[in-house]
């Protein structure tokens, strides 16, 4: 391997991002925009918005296997075949190769991965929910893990720039367990979600609202500068917008950053270290191996941001040993790659809808009906477990698809598949995990990838408080279902794993004491404050919404800090 050791110029930025995905990206964006000149380092290949969405505006019958997940996908994109859909023809060539990129499973893990430009902000589910005030208490009431060290109101007004920036699309309802935000006008319900939100309302006084979701349903000045139109309903979300009507790094926080002139990006690039300085005792850089050639570089910067993923953070920091650092990159604590959580799904219940038949859908709505929290919340309070869950899904009519396992044939056949079918329901929680030291990922100390990077151990389940939830997932749907009068109700509870929520996070929480923490509360690591971390590490517990909001915005509040600091020379 050959090292480059020529600290040149070209290689001094005045900060560095790891990783372009969700926070990356946004990091990026914000950096520029506050006049940094900042490298981007992405260990994936490149990819450009529009022209490399190779699937976009393909249909069923132009992609080889109808979109199916092939046996070379599952042989070499095997932890992404794990998720419903993720192995697909559709999406998979922006998924990583699994075969090429191993870890190891102590105990199962399914580590979904997108190394390209953008990362998984190309593949996110979009739905953007605010955590509540509660969220940032509850382990200190509980006695769960470790308190954050902000609060909701630290965090308020950079859930609005994110999500002006962003697009999100939602109803405002006034609840406290489900703040409001700035949103752009709501995606409708179908004529039987609003039914089925009334009963809920008038049986249980339980709230049902339209997904909160980064898909743009009115432009705004801030998006068509950007060349972002509003959401087509084609539901291809996945394959990559070209029109940019959903946020992702690609269509939003890159494309900000670049039109300052003040981004670098460096692709195909795994950032294996990160430099200590013993005598300026701070970071001063980071060690990147080119991932074709293995040549090594060095990149200096005033700040590091490391937006790499939770658990490739984690890693970057635990495989950064000096002698200040023996055990890892601000790993005094030993919490570096501990408390890895996520979020359970694939637990829940369907039905079939009678009547309606004169109500249709408009386009297909890329959205899901939402039911926020409501156990151990106000009123209710559960002894079987602690925290509690949310419902994700909806309603929608059989297709034409519903005649591939049908008998018939001729024109009568045709005739009956080219009418609506008729309405079903399906509704799955999204149940919160606690914080567990001892459910954590670890680099192997033999094993390593071709790059001669350490493997990642995944050594984590879920717990006996997460089985208990996932109980009253499957009853509460089953009884909200029935309650509607929806027939042949039907629970499910698929087999799942940690990882499988794709919300992995944890593993390098922020915290008020070093001796317990890794992170302050600007995301700041606690004994080397020029490095950041806000992507999921940073997380001290995981609430049961969708993350990556909470995400953006720890991210544009730790540059704010960040840039202020270091106008102070307190950097």
């Amino acid at each position: 391997m050959y090292l480059n050791i020529k600290a040149t110029k070209e290689n001094t930025f005045d900060a560095i991002v790891v990783g372009s995905g969700m926070t990356g990206g946004f990091a990026a964006k914000e950096l520029t925009e506050k006049g940094m000149k900042v490298l981007m380092i992405e260990r994936g290949k490149e990819i450009k918005h529009v022209q490399d969405y190779d699937t976009a505006m393909k249909q069923p019958w132009e992609i080889e296997h109808r979109g199916k997940t092939t046996l070379v996908s599952a042989e070499e994109r095997w932890a992404n075949s794990r998720f419903w859909g993720l192995g697909s023809e559709e999406v998979v060539n922006h998924l990583t190769n699994d075969k090429e990129n191993p870890y190891v499973e102590k105990r199962p893990f399914d580590w979904i991965r997108a190394y390209h430009t953008g990362g998984k902000s190309m593949h996110w589910g979009r739905q953007s929910y605010r955590w509540n005030k509660q969220d940032f208490e509850a382990n200190a009431k509980e006695g769960i893990g470790i308190d954050w060290p902000i609060r909701y109101e630290d965090l308020e007004p950079w859930y609005t720039h994110v999500e002006k920036f962003v697009g999100v699309s939602g109803q405002k309802e006034g609840l406290d367990v489900l703040p409001d935000g700035h949103f752009l006008p709501p995606m409708p319900l179908f004529a039987p979600e609003a039914y089925f939100k009334k009963v809920m309302f008038d049986k249980f006084n339980r709230p049902v609202t339209v997904g909160r979701v980064a898909n743009l349903t009115q432009t705004q000045a801030i998006h068509t500068e950007l060349g972002r139109a509003s959401c087509q309903y084609r539901n291809k979300c996945a394959r990559g917008c070209p029109y940019g009507g959903y946020y992702s790094s690609l269509s939003g926080a890159i494309p900000a950053a670049m039109r300052t002139k003040r981004l670098t990006m460096l692709h195909d690039s795994i950032v294996a270290e990160i430099i200590y300085d013993d005598q300026k005792n701070k970071a001063v850089g980071v060690r990147v191996i080119n991932q074709h050639n293995n040549l090594v570089t060095d990149y200096f910067s005033k700040i590091i941001f490391l937006n790499a993923g939770s658990i490739n953070t984690a890693a970057l920091m635990l495989n950064s040993k000096s002698s200040r650092f023996p055990n890892g990159f601000g790993n005094d604590s030993d919490q570096v790659g501990r408390n890895l959580m996520d979020h359970q799904l694939g637990a829940g219940a369907t039905a079939s809808i009678e009547g309606f038949e004169d109500d249709y859908v408009y386009g297909q709505r890329p959205n899901a009906l939402y039911i926020p929290r409501f156990r151990n919340w106000g009123n209710d309070k559960q002894t079987a477990y602690l925290r509690g869950f949310g419902y994700q899904g909806g309603a929608s009519r059989e297709g034409w698809n519903r005649g591939v396992a049908a008998d018939g044939f001729g024109g009568d056949f045709k005739e009956n598949l080219t009418k609506p079918g008729a309405w079903a329901i399906s509704i799955g929680g999204f149940g919160e995990v606690l914080p567990d030291p001892n459910n954590r990922m670890y680099l192997d100390p033999d094993k390593k990838d071709k790059w001669g990077v350490p493997l990642i151990v995944f050594d984590a389940a879920f717990s006996d408080n997460d089985r208990a939830i996932r109980k009253d997932i499957v009853a509460s749907a089953v009884e909200m279902l029935e309650t509607a009068g929806f027939k042949n109700v039907t629970p499910y509870d698929r087999p799942t794993h940690l990882g499988l929520g794709i919300h992995d996070m944890g593993t390098a929480r922020m915290g008020r004491d070093p001796k317990t923490s890794v992170l302050n509360s600007f995301n700041q690591v606690h004994d080397s404050k020029n490095v950041f971390v806000t992507d999921g590490a940073a997380m001290a517990s995981a609430s049961c919404v969708n993350p990556s909001i909470t995400y953006m915005a720890l991210t544009a509040r730790a540059v704010d800090h960040a840039v202020k600091s270091l106008k102070k020379r307190e950097l």
